[in-house]
């Protein structure tokens, strides 16, 4: 018999953004043109926000977030308020899957430290208002190790990559306690990165031998290092990303090279693990997991379409993940957000809350 969880990562969760409304794109748009104000545009985002903490309580989630819906690209935004990095317009954006995205990134600029004046601070106080008490308040923010990807750090202010990461050490554990401080309880960390490692062929990881292997131990450290002084009341989770943009892919692979050293090690909460379709790979890399480490959260339902999955296949598949790590360690969410970037993927908001109340309905069924 598995036991009833009260403390997140939960049986029923989610990834954490959702498919922006009409009116907040329309208002977003009126803000860049200089027509209203900063603070209308967050009135605005202050009412949708509210809406959909409702309509994420009505299907029955136990943790609730603002869908990322002050946010361009669900980690850009985080990524260009800390000290020492600025956004930029690339001459390229991400390739993905037949698509590249919009072209925006973030480079470093100076010296890296936590900026205390974080708008995301602020953002959190908002959403734990909003939420007053009704469920736990869940809140993401780009992995540590998403600055280590190609092209982010400067070789003129950081030519040793060790110094490079232990300053990016030293910010997220700053940070970390800045949102403990602010009240929240439940974070969520989104690492593109460390997927790519596993992967067969990303930017970051062409080689295949001693150089990555290297750079996986790096990510290890710089995740359990920036969690070393972590309060013990925080949940942290980590979640593993293909990529997601318009319902696109960046790459695929499963996550058998990296499984021996971020599973067996990692000082995680959990793991939101992408296992929708054929590039996932297989559950095997999940007995890497600790017995009574950390819970897996299999993403088994898609949020790249709108095709609603059917609930017995799901339920067949997280028992089919327990021949691999304890049934008692595992949750259930979507393989991804609904809307990583503003643009949103190519499902209705409808058939987003269809698949979240699936998740709800498929975990009563496997764990009462």
């Amino acid at each position: 018999m598995t036991k009833v969880t009260t403390k997140a990562p939960f049986r029923a969760d989610q990834v954490g953004s959702l498919l922006r409304p009409d009116r907040l794109h329309e208002t977003r748009r009126a803000f860049k043109k200089g027509s209203i104000s900063a603070e209308q545009l967050r009135e605005v985002e202050n009412d949708e926000i509210k809406r959909i903490v409702d309509k994420q309580l009505e299907v029955g989630l136990q943790a609730v977030t603002d869908g990322e819906f002050r946010r361009t690209f669900f980690h850009l935004d985080f990524m260009e308020h800390l000290n020492g990095f600025e956004g930029y317009v690339p001459e390229q954006g991400y390739a993905f899957k037949g698509e590249e995205s919009e072209k925006r990134n973030v480079w470093n600029s100076g010296d890296i430290s936590f900026n205390p004046d974080h708008p995301f601070l602020q953002d959190v106080t908002d959403l734990i208002d909003i939420v007053d008490g009704r469920a736990e308040v869940k809140f993401a923010i780009p992995s540590p190790n998403m600055f280590f990807n190609d092209g982010i750090r400067n070789p003129d202010i950081y030519p040793d990559l060790e110094k490079y990461a232990d300053d990016i050490i030293k910010t997220y554990q700053e940070a970390i306690q800045a949102f403990y401080d602010a009240g929240l309880r439940y974070l969520q960390l989104d690492d593109v990165y460390i997927a790519g490692l596993a992967a067969d062929s990303v930017p970051w990881n062409e080689d295949p031998g001693e150089q990555r292997d290297y750079l996986i131990d790096l990510a290890v450290r710089v995740l359990n290092e920036s969690l070393a002084h972590k309060p013990d009341e925080l949940t942290v989770t980590v979640h593993l990303c293909r990529g997601n943009y318009r319902s696109t892919w960046a790459f695929e692979g499963g996550y058998d090279r990296i499984a021996p050293k971020l599973f067996a090690k990692g000082k995680v909460d959990g793991f939101f693990l992408e296992y929708d379709d054929e590039r996932s790979g297989s559950f095997n890399p999940l007995t890497f997991i600790p017995e009574d480490g950390p819970r897996v959260v299999l993403g088994v339902i898609t949020s790249k379409s709108g095709d609603l999955e059917d609930k017995g296949e799901v339920v067949t598949r997280v028992h089919e993940a327990s021949r691999y790590v304890s049934l008692d360690q595992l949750c259930l969410s979507p393989q991804c957000g609904f809307a990583s970037t503003h643009h949103g993927n190519k499902l209705t908001e409808q058939q987003q809350w269809e698949k979240l109340k699936l998740i709800v309905e498929s975990a009563k069924q496997i764990w009462g």
